[in-house]
């Protein structure tokens, strides 16, 4: 991204390539007056030699550089030659009558706009800006994404992610502080709903903790009948109650000197908080009928879907547990925070035999997964059942996009309409269809980021 600095604002640049020496002057002038820096260059050599040794955000060409030539050939030429240089650059062209045609192939070819000369500057204002703001946009975000896969390169060579798919870098986040800790014997809450991946997270910060040989117990404490919970973490002894023929230990005893994972702690039972506070606190407890303490080394990593805030101003959750269990604390964003996670967990679900159609895949998008993950891998399960042949198409996900549209349009950003917008050339319907949106809607979130339209 090229920018120059003058009295402390930020301005972009733009490069006019242009045989004719008025068209150059005047561009400039009318670029000064709106901050816009403006270099001109008067043959296609000049200019590409320009590009080459210089920064710009935009270039504004015109088609014809002989006086006895009104193809657009030359244009053509210049236009392919910029493009050999910079892919992604913005390009203009500046075109008459005669040559509109192969303006609008080159616009099929990737141009960014065209305009007729003598062109109306309003007209020509509006297009540069909305395309220098695009142009950011998408330097920011590639930039971005060097540096997000900078970071997942490091983390995937330095750490055991135990077979974790991911792509967004609210995970990459997550995951950089998961591993981070796992060394240490500090609690850990996993925090985030139902379906979300806190078991797999768990299961990460083991694989890169010192217990990661070591006994790895998983217990979910939601799926426990009440009266059996105790029993159930800390061992129960012969005759403790009617049922308890003989005694076994619990699943603190069995992951001693190892990882013990409780899920769905928030459903704990006060009595079963108690005990599990002494173990945090002490590494004691007696099993249910025993009055004989037993000491363990446990290193506790729990999980809940639930607000424990609100469980313990409505007292049903110890507040000095929850300071003991979340030491550390992990928030794992629903799969609907996570858009970029979609398509990578979807077909690592499919796995080699079947495809998505791209139907599909912008089915998936714009669906909003109230279920996570795991109705991602029941869609997909069920899909891979239902398709007749090797592609999936939309059809087989069988989801009703009419009531989760609203919620997953309302999560789109500036970012997200300027991509589209740039993906389609500047075509609001066609970009709106890519997003799911009716054209209606898609000027409206336009107008709402301040995104110029004509």
């Amino acid at each position: 991204m090229c920018w120059h600095q003058s009295d402390n604002v930020m301005q972009h640049r733009i490069l006019v390539i242009d045989d004719n020496r008025d068209v150059i002057k005047a561009l400039k002038l009318l670029f000064l007056l709106n901050d816009i820096d403006c270099d001109g260059a008067t043959s296609p050599e000049q200019g590409l030699d320009m590009l080459k040794t210089s920064s710009y955000d935009l270039v504004i060409q015109d088609m014809n550089f002989s006086l006895d030539t009104t193809s657009g050939v030359e244009g053509k030429a210049l236009y392919q030659d910029i493009r050999q240089l910079n892919s992604d650059l913005p390009i203009i062209l500046l075109t008459a009558w005669a040559n509109l045609e192969m303006a609008v192939e080159l616009i099929k070819d990737g141009a960014a706009d065209y305009l007729e000369k003598p062109w109306r500057e309003e007209k020509l204002l509006a297009s540069v800006n909305q395309l220098l703001e695009l142009y950011r946009l998408e330097k920011v975000q590639f930039k971005q994404q060097k540096q997000s896969q900078a970071r997942t390169t490091k983390l995937a060579d330095k750490f055991d992610l135990a077979g974790l798919v991911y792509a967004d870098p609210a995970m990459l986040s997550l995951l950089e502080v998961a591993t981070q800790v796992a060394h240490s014997d500090a609690p850990i809450l996993i925090t985030g709903p139902n379906g979300a991946g806190k078991e797999k997270i768990a299961e990460v910060i083991v694989a890169n903790s010192p217990y990661k040989n070591a006994p790895f117990i998983k217990v979910n404490a939601g799926a426990l009948p009440a009266d059996l919970i105790e029993a159930e973490l800390f061992g129960v002894v012969s005759g403790a109650y009617t049922g308890a023929t003989k005694s076994r230990i619990g699943r603190f005893e069995a992951a001693d000197g190892g990882t013990l994972f409780l899920d769905e702690i928030g459903n704990l039972p006060l009595s079963g908080q108690q005990k599990l506070l002494r173990v945090l606190q002490t590494g004691e407890f007696e099993p249910v009928g025993s009055s004989q303490t037993k000491k363990v080394k446990v290193r506790v990593i729990s999980a809940t879907n639930a607000e424990l805030s609100k469980a313990i101003l409505q007292g049903k959750f110890r507040e000095d547990l929850y300071y003991r269990l979340n030491m550390i604390e992990l928030n794992l964003p629903p799969l609907t925070e996570r858009p970029e996670d979609i398509l990578p967990l979807a077909k690592h679900f499919i796995g080699e035999d079947k495809q998505l159609s791209s139907g599909a895949i912008q089915t998936l998008k714009r669906y909003n997964w109230p279920g996570n993950v795991r109705e991602l891998q029941n869609v997909i399960g069920r899909a891979k059942l239902l398709a007749q042949g090797s592609i999936i198409e939309s059809g087989d996900l069988g989801l009703n996009i009419k009531q989760s549209s609203s919620a997953a349009a309302s999560e789109f950003t500036a970012q997200d309409i300027q991509a589209a917008l740039s993906a389609h050339d500047g075509n609001v319907t066609h970009a709106a269809k890519s997003l799911g949106l009716s054209r209606q809607a898609m000027y409206r979130r336009m107008d709402k980021f301040g995104i110029e339209r004509e």
